[in-house]
């Protein structure tokens, strides 16, 4: 069998080939030292991601709880806020409440300042005016009394008084009739 020499190089190559990828694909070609140290290898990195593993949920549940801690304090500070506002807000009405109490009391007190104003003013035109009425009544009484006095004694009137003691006796009379302010 006469081959060509390429053929025959591609056979020899091919040779070459097949005995070295059994040799490589052949378990008992690995030493077992290769062996132990691959999976002690694949021990340690399934180890190492186990650990990063545990250190990644430690993390995210210490996020978490970070989280729902900040949330808690937003929360409470938010119904700190709330309690703050409406207390302001009841202190705002509980002022306004108590301004209009005092306005309505201070406006009371002025219309009732006012009332007793005008019925003391009512009260001493009253007095006023029964004042002057006894003091017209009174000059009326003595004139009508002069007037008599005059009739009974003639014309010259009373001989006996003189016109000093008739004035003084009409004005005595006059005061008895409505006591001393009448004719002041």
């Amino acid at each position: 069998m006469n081959l060509h020499p390429a053929a025959r190089f591609a056979a020899v190559a091919l040779i070459g080939l097949l005995s070295t990828g059994a040799s490589a694909a052949d378990p008992s070609a690995v030493s077992e030292d290769d062996l132990a140290a691959a999976g002690e290898r694949i021990r340690q990195t399934g180890a190492q991601i186990r650990e990063d593993l545990k250190e990644a949920r430690a993390r995210l549940e210490a996020q978490k709880a970070q989280q729902e801690a900040e949330r808690k304090r937003e929360a409470e500070r938010a119904r700190q806020q709330a309690l703050k506002e409406a207390a302001e807000q009841a202190a705002i009405r509980e002022a306004k409440r108590q301004q209009a109490l005092e306005a309505a009391q201070a406006q009371a007190r002025k219309e009732a300042a006012l009332k007793a104003e005008k019925a003391e003013r009512e009260r001493q035109a009253a007095l006023a005016a029964k004042q002057a009425k006894e003091e017209k009544e009174a000059r009326a009484r003595a004139a009508l009394a002069l007037q008599q006095a005059r009739q009974s004694a003639g014309p010259k009137g009373l001989p006996e008084e003189s016109a000093r003691e008739r004035a003084a006796r009409a004005l005595r009379e006059a005061r008895q009739s409505t006591g001393p302010r009448a004719m002041e």
